[in-house]
């Protein structure tokens, strides 16, 4: 292999590196925005799952509300009976 011939081989080698250079970057960008996408869809979850927490906080106590009415009207109601 002559000096021409190498640097033929090394002028390729040098574009395909390029090209696949060229290839990885617009992956990483891609991947890049995915990564953002799914960060702003995890970020709105949180916060859904935060707004659902209080939800269940506020039902949980409208439940204990109405069972110590069930049970105060049962107390009543028993009362009642043994009059």
């Amino acid at each position: 292999m002559n000096i021409d011939e190498r640097l033929e081989a090394i002028t390729m080698n040098l574009e395909i590196l390029s090209r696949d250079v060229h290839v990885l970057q617009g992956t990483v960008h891609t991947l890049h925005e995915t990564v953002q996408g799914m960060v702003t869809v995890v970020q709105k979850d949180g916060e859904n799952i935060r707004a659902l927490a209080g939800i269940v906080q506020s039902e949980h106590e409208s439940i204990k509300s109405l069972e110590n009415i069930v049970v105060e009207h049962e107390r009543r109601l028993g009362n009642l009976e043994n009059r």
